[in-house]
């Protein structure tokens, strides 16, 4: 989807529904705006279900302050109005209170962003707004004070969040990567320690070379075109699943030697098309395209292992924990578990970007995925398919093990068991 071409009232609704289906907003809660290039303030109405919203339910609030619309603007429209004005290079914002970042809010602390180098480049740092009545004008001032510091993303106290960005897609992808950053904090903690990244850790992020040459214009083979399909299927599937966000998630293809399909940066994952996929054929890239930034690590993975035909790396918010956390993710506690991750090693930060073959050589029949600590979780699998399975089970398997934590600690399979899995499912 386009969103450049889309009126600001088809943005708005589009934008609330995904928040809402999502989970991180509720029937009465949050609102977003965009300031267009006249000065005209578009936002959604004050009493409306979020649910249901339709383009007749935005409302326009004018330059000169006057109204446009069948309902009033937000409660929250004072602090909306005050933000743009502490900050001209914001041209949207998004404000909800979506769990993990309530769950914050109410104990006054910050999320910290720094578990992995992409939340830290999209959400930066996290501001701080004191407590006032919603819709006042102090509530406002205290927002937009915080704004001017610099901030894109600020939390709300006993409130929610507010995140700015150049255009609603820019806010949103900045608001749906913060709740993940909080979700990641809050299972971690519970884990036990857990490890944060120092600037110059994160980088190593920015410093490997991805931007391969351009190749010249290639025709495209069946079985290309139908891999395409076949991966914005999977990746909009982990994205209604939850085993990705707009903003995270990588997969490819083998198409031949050398020669493989990968998904491109910054291209939302809910939208993702066939067209947008990148060829990569002998180091080089398709003309036009840019791809993942991880696509010297898969290149590297399908050099040392001819059976892998797919890659998938995702941020998943439980199995995710684990690559920050202290404690060791034991696939030992049903018997799907074992048999489809078997063992799930971390692999130490870094060396996906200082050295990606050795990541390669660590991955086998044995080890399929692998945690890429501070950073994602890494499945590989002779199809597409296989690889979206293994990262769907390291999710569940991930969440059971700390929903567990509640009531006890877990049992795994014991090793005489493990054997005759192995006997009768991986022989």
């Amino acid at each position: 989807m386009d969103f450049a071409i889309l009126s600001p009232r088809a943005q708005l609704v589009e934008m609330l529904t995904r928040i809402y289906q999502q989970g991180l907003t509720t029937t009465s809660g949050g609102n977003l705006s965009i300031l267009d290039d006249n000065g005209d303030l578009w936002i959604t109405p004050a009493g409306v279900d979020k649910g249901a919203l339709t383009a007749d339910d935005i409302v326009c609030v004018h330059a000169d302050g006057t109204m446009e619309g069948r309902h009033r603007p937000s409660t929250e429209y004072p602090f909306h109005r005050m933000i743009y004005a502490a900050r001209p290079d914001l041209r949207a914002l998004v404000h909800a209170h979506p769990p993990a970042l309530v769950a914050f809010s109410i104990v006054r602390k910050l999320p910290d962003t720094a578990i992995n180098p992409q939340s830290r480049e999209v959400c930066g740092r996290v501001g701080y707004a004191a407590y006032a009545t919603p819709g006042s004008e102090q509530l406002g001032a205290n927002i937009a004070a915080t704004f001017a510091e610099g901030f894109n993303s600020v939390l709300l106290e006993n409130h929610g969040v507010v995140t700015g960005g150049v255009d609603l897609v820019d806010a949103f992808q900045r608001f749906e990567t913060l709740e993940f950053c909080a979700q990641i904090n809050l299972h971690a903690s519970a884990l036990g320690p857990f490890q944060t990244l120092v600037d110059e850790q994160i980088e190593l992020f920015y410093q490997r070379d991805w931007s391969l040459e351009e190749m010249p214009v290639v025709r495209h083979s069946s079985k290309e075109l139908e891999l395409r399909q076949s991966m914005c299927a999977f990746v909009h599937r982990a994205y209604q699943r939850g085993l990705m966000i707009s903003t995270g998630g990588t997969v490819s293809a083998r198409v031949g030697d050398d020669r493989f399909l990968v998904t491109p940066v910054g291209v939302d994952r809910k939208y993702l098309e066939a067209k947008d996929i990148v060829l990569i054929d002998g180091g080089q890239r398709e003309a036009g395209k840019m791809p993942s930034r991880a696509v010297m690590l898969h290149r590297a993975i399908y050099a040392e292992h001819p059976e892998i035909n797919c890659i998938m790396t995702t941020q998943s918010p439980y199995a995710t924990t684990y690559a920050i956390s202290s404690r060791k993710f034991n696939t030992r506690l049903i018997p799907e578990s074992y048999i489809v991750l078997r063992e799930m090693p971390i692999i130490p930060y870094g060396l996906q970007y200082t050295n990606p073959h050795a990541v390669a050589r660590a991955l086998s029949a044995e080890v399929p995925i692998v945690l890429l600590q501070n950073d994602a979780v890494l499945a590989t699998g002779t199809t597409i398919l296989q690889a979206f399975d293994r990262v769907e089970v390291a999710e569940f398997s991930a969440r059971a093990l700390i929903t567990t934590l509640h009531i006890g600690e877990l049992v795994p399979i014991e090793e005489h068991e493990i054997d005759d899995l192995k006997r009768k499912f991986l022989s």
